[in-house]
């Protein structure tokens, strides 16, 4: 069973809160929050990307229960499932800023990749390696062949 963060709310308030916070998250692509809230906040968010990239009505039936607004959920499935359509997942990005003055909360961004104005830019993709040929087990490695002394050939003598 997943264990969430319970924020120090009663579950209806948290719940709201949350909702709202991923809710202005797609609308804004960035928000700014204190850094439990935000790791909450982009486990909530990568679902509703996930949900927008499949694309279905059961999909979007349960976006839209989850997300308020029709322009949020009209965002999740059109602009932000084409924009990620190629990636497997973290479509969300945690930067750490200051601290809150009045309470001393470590206070976070969390934001979009891949967008305009982004704080940081987004790491490359990691090349594949290129694809080896497949390797017969009984033939002799380079390193095998370096190191071990060649093997005598015997000599049959049967001739004279």
């Amino acid at each position: 069973m997943t264990k969430f963060r319970k924020l120090n709310r009663p579950t209806g308030h948290r719940m709201s809160m949350l909702r709202t916070m991923v809710s202005q998250l797609v609308k804004h692509e960035r928000i700014e929050t204190t850094v439990a809230k935000a790791k909450e906040v982009r486990r909530l968010a990568d679902n509703m990307v996930q949900l927008g990239k499949e694309g279905t009505l059961s999909a979007a039936r349960q976006a839209a229960a989850f997300v308020r607004g029709d322009a949020v959920i009209h965002k999740l499935f059109t602009e932000l499932a084409y924009r990620y359509k190629d990636r497997a997942g973290g479509y969300t990005r945690m930067l750490r800023t200051r601290i809150r003055v009045g309470d001393a909360a470590p206070m976070a961004y969390i934001e979009f990749i891949d967008r305009e104005n982004e704080l940081r830019q987004s790491k490359p993709p990691n090349p594949q390696p290129p694809q080896r040929p497949a390797m017969d087990p009984w033939t002799r490695s380079r390193l095998s062949r370096q190191f071990a002394p060649p093997k005598e050939e015997k000599i049959s003598d049967s001739d004279s």
